[in-house]
């Protein structure tokens, strides 16, 4: 009986390892770290570039955002070029996750990028051809990124005020027109393309959303190619890991795409957090080991989801902003001032 339990032990952490395709970080912060001075180290205090260290650990796909027209050049296309060269140096594919704006998209915040059209019919040309010009400056770089993002956390839609959800049929125009910007590119083979909303737990969000967009008109399902989520414990007392599988679930199952989470952190220190944490996370510490258990157990429910087959943890290595806009402490998997925490190592087991 011991011998059939180690078995079925061992077939259930293959099924995880099998089922994440996308073992990933988001490092979009990283040249900012090091041009004030943030070096990385690893757990036995080697010090290493942190694309490196993230191999080293078990990750194989790094995230970066990409911002039009940043004030000072942060995020924008050449940041990006030169970010996703040292990725691919070390066989690392890369995640473009397009945010649309000059700066933060996120469900409060979609910004249409200073210097462009606001009427539908002219945006979503200048947004086809954006996202057409910027891929082909990738593969005009020998760079071929595995997954691009239309768009980050659009929830409340993007490009606003045009692109709002208070008209779907303008967000769904404007998507379409985004999809065939990374189709018609150069890069082969076609990178995933990915539709990426917050709340993740929440399945009305998610299928009031889909819904809404998918029966506009402009978009088809034969636009994209995955759902991403952003899943955070720290927001939300609802987010529990039961509404996630349930909801990711049912996404799964009503639309057949590829199902990502995008987005999640855990934190190392969380002296007074804004919201009560979920109900089934609570026992969880608030410390590396923490990290882990909470990374495996998501880990475990994309595992049950069909098609289920990706895991992105923000801002890993962000030592300047360890809360990482929570209301805790840390939520890195590094400590102060840049040593790795024993939690990276989490995707050699996921």
């Amino acid at each position: 009986m011991m011998l059939i339990n180690f078995f079925l032990a061992l077939s259930s952490l293959t099924a995880v390892q099998a089922a994440l395709k996308y073992k990933g970080v988001d490092w979009s912060s990283v040249i900012v770290e090091e041009k004030a001075g943030i070096s990385y180290t690893t757990t036995s205090g080697k010090t290493e570039p942190l694309e490196k260290i993230l191999v080293e650990s078990g990750v194989n796909t790094v995230r970066q955002r990409v911002w039009v027209n940043p004030r000072d050049g942060t995020y924008n296309l050449d940041y990006n070029l030169k970010l996703a060269q040292r990725a691919k140096a070390v066989g690392l594919d890369v995640y473009v996750d397009f945010h649309y704006s000059d700066t933060w998209a996120d469900p409060g915040h979609q910004a249409i990028p200073s210097g462009w059209p606001t009427g539908i019919d002219d945006l979503s040309w200048k947004l086809y051809n954006y996202t057409l010009d910027s891929l082909n400056a990738f593969a005009a770089a020998g760079i071929s990124p595995t997954i691009v993002s239309l768009g980050n956390e659009i929830r409340s839609g993007l490009l606003f005020p045009t692109g709002s959800t208070s008209n779907f049929y303008n967000v769904a125009r404007l998507l379409h027109s985004a999809s065939a910007g990374v189709k018609d590119s150069k890069l082969s083979p076609r990178p995933r393309i990915m539709i990426h909303l917050d709340n993740g737990w929440d399945w009305n969000t998610q299928k009031n959303w889909y819904e809404s967009a998918l029966k506009a008109g402009p978009l088809a399902t034969s636009d994209f190619d995955m759902m991403g989520v952003s899943y955070y414990p720290f927001y939300n007392s609802a987010a529990t890991l039961s509404n996630l599988k349930t909801s990711l679930t049912n996404m799964a199952n009503e639309w057949g795409k590829e199902i990502v989470v995008a987005e999640t952190d855990w934190p190392t220190s969380c002296k007074s957090p804004a919201y009560p944490f979920p109900s089934d996370l609570k026992s969880i510490p608030f410390s590396a080991d923490g990290q882990t258990i909470f990374m495996k157990r998501v880990a475990n429910v994309l595992a049950g989801v069909k098609n289920g087959n990706g895991i992105f943890y923000w801002e890993p290595a962000w030592m300047d902003n360890q809360g990482l806009g929570s209301s805790c402490e840390s939520n890195t998997m590094f400590s102060w001032p840049g040593k790795e925490l024993s939690s990276l190592d989490v995707f050699k087991a996921i």
